[in-house]
């Protein structure tokens, strides 16, 4: 660090924090063990739940293998978490899916990169410690939206409906399941509920193997014996096909990740993109709902991770990374990459020591779309609904979100109703600007609740101040909210006041509003030939009053530190002499 750096108090955050505290620790052959062990584990289930959050996005699923292959080695060698596992997550299914339908895959990864950058920038800025200021009802009524719209945008693949291409509208998109009911798949629907029941009863049975692999193993299985009894049903190779260098299959290509440019994917129209300010414009309101979304995604991620470890992570490194990891994925196909909490707590669980087990994971996703990309292939769309169904019902939080409106106070409830109606009918971005504005002036009501001015009929330290000097004592922070209703009391003084006294040692802010209003104070009291005398501010906020051109003049304006300073003054000012 730059001995500039240190003067000017900015510690510049350091990328790979994590896994270079993991090193200090004294990393042994025991815990490169642990490890890889929980790499596995984590690996496995990746798998699965990559391409099944590919394909809620609206995208081929090895999409979302490169995402947990690429984007979640990087973050983990460049983050501040040493536990966070990241890759495609179903916070963003409602973010991503409207992009892919306007700008399709190509608009999805530039604004995926465009969300690193920002992600970069909140780390250098140090921005990343103002995350948990984000209210928990907004939190949950998005999370618990998300989940919603996650489950309905499954309904078609699970029953099979035909002839239908959801969009970005939630009450469009239920109208068009609505009117394809009549195509209802019994094959594909019993497909899915045979995935869904071994999704709900694999965990109680304790087995080493994970839930999501069972459930699409069987429902794999049970596809198959449809299959041989002349049956089709719609799986990843037959929804999905690839072409590269002259090669084209079906389901998930065989290759690990090329370096490709992100224009070079297909717009919505199925021709490559061409960047120009029109297409950043579209994308830079998405981008930083994204940026956004990630930041608070990844840091409650290792928040908990730190809960489950007694570890402390680093939050701006963990931005930092989180943003790496997002700029580089779009030129491997990947799309937008956070920390997976599920995921994360599992690698806790299974024994991880430091971010090595994120980068076997990593390496366990690769060796299975080199290896089995054509046995993944044969999984049915119907068994990807099925496990989606699950991640939603995990992400939408039901108990909690039922606890918190039968116990949170009314403006608590009506914020985390708006944000879950908001996500629900129109899109997260929306619900998340409009539920932080509610809670952020639900929070400026409350301050200016505590904010008051009283008048004394004589100070319970014994001062004895003149009988044409009245005392105030004024409590509470004065800042845009409050200030007003604070001085306005002092505005309506008796004839015979001829001083007012302003106890402000329960004072502890002003902003500028404050300021000004104490300014048109003085200047009202100064025209009525009364004085005023400022008691009890602390340093900082006599300078600030000082440098706004409020000083000191005699007979009119004091500043002092104790009720005792001011009756002298006060006495001295209006003729008695003490």
């Amino acid at each position: 660090m730059s001995r500039d750096a240190r003067t000017s108090g900015y510690v510049f955050p350091m990328p790979g924090s994590a896994l270079l505290q993991a090193w200090r620790e004294g990393y042994t052959l025991d815990r490169l063990k642990r490890d890889v062990l929980a790499g596995l584990t984590i690996g496995v289930v990746a798998v699965p739940l990559s391409m099944a959050l590919a394909v809620a996005t609206g995208v081929p699923p090895q999409h979302g293998l490169y995402t947990a292959i690429v984007a979640g080695a990087i973050i983990a060698l460049t983050g501040g978490s040493r536990f966070n596992i990241s890759g495609p997550t179903a916070a963003f299914v409602v973010i991503l899916f409207p992009i892919v339908a306007h700008h399709g895959l190509g608009g999805l990864l530039i604004a995926t990169f465009m969300a690193g950058v920002i992600l970069v920038a909140l780390g250098l800025s140090r921005l990343g410690s103002l995350i948990q200021y984000v209210p928990y009802p907004v939190i949950l009524g998005f999370t618990a939206g998300i989940g919603v719209v996650i489950a309905l945008l499954q309904l078609p693949d699970f029953l099979g409906l035909s002839g239908i291409t959801l969009g970005d509208s939630t009450l469009h998109n239920l109208l068009l399941i609505g009117q394809a009911l009549p195509s209802l798949s019994l094959e594909e629907l019993s497909v899915g509920l045979v995935t869904l029941a071994v999704l709900l009863v694999w965990p109680r049975l304790h087995t080493p193997l994970p839930a999501p692999l069972a459930g699409l193993a069987i429902g794999t299985l049970a596809a198959t014996l449809l299959l041989w009894g002349g049956i089709e049903v719609d799986t990843i190779a037959s929804r999905f096909s690839w072409e590269l260098g002259g090669e084209h299959g079906n389901g998930i290509p065989p290759f690990a990740p090329g370096l490709i440019a992100p224009w070079h994917f297909p717009g919505a129209d199925g021709q490559p993109l061409v960047i120009d300010f029109a297409l950043i414009q579209a994308l830079l309101g998405p981008a930083l709902a994204i940026a956004l979304l990630a930041a608070i995604e990844s840091l409650l991620c290792a928040v908990v991770a730190d809960g489950l470890t007694r570890t402390r992570h680093d939050p701006n490194a963990e931005l930092i990374g989180q943003g790496l990891g997002n700029m580089v994925v779009p030129f491997f196909g990947g799309i937008t990459a956070t920390a997976a909490l599920a995921r994360t707590a599992t690698n806790v669980k299974s024994g991880a020591f430091s971010p090595i087990a994120a980068v076997v994971h990593s390496l366990v996703v690769l060796l299975a779309v080199v290896a089995l990309a054509g046995l993944l292939g044969f999984v049915p769309m119907a068994s990807l609904a099925a496990l989606l169904f699950i991640i939603a019902w995990n992400m939408s939080e039901a108990r909690h979100f039922m606890h918190t409106l039968k116990s949170a106070p009314a403006s608590d409830v009506a914020v985390l109703l708006i944000c879950f109606g908001l996500t629900v009918i129109f899109d997260m971005v929306i619900a998340v600007a409009v539920g932080i504005g509610l809670a952020a002036a639900l929070f400026i009501r409350r301050m200016a609740q505590l904010t008051h001015t009283q008048r004394l009929d004589s100070p319970s330290t014994g001062e004895c101040f003149p009988p044409e000097a009245a005392l105030y004592r004024m409590s509470g922070p004065l800042f845009f909210g409050a200030a007003e209703k604070a001085i306005a009391t002092l505005r309506i003084v008796d004839p015979d006041v001829r001083m007012v006294v302003l106890d402000m040692h329960e004072v502890p802010s002003l902003d500028t509003t404050a300021i000004v209003a104490l300014e048109s104070l003085r200047r009202e009291l100064g025209e009525q030939g009364v004085g005023i005398i400022f008691v009890g501010l602390p340093p900082r906020l006599a300078l600030k009053l000082k440098r706004a051109g409020i000083k000191r003049e005699t007979g009119k304006l004091a500043v002092v530190r104790t009720l005792a300073h001011a009756e002298s003054v006060a006495w001295r000012w209006l003729g008695g002499g003490r």
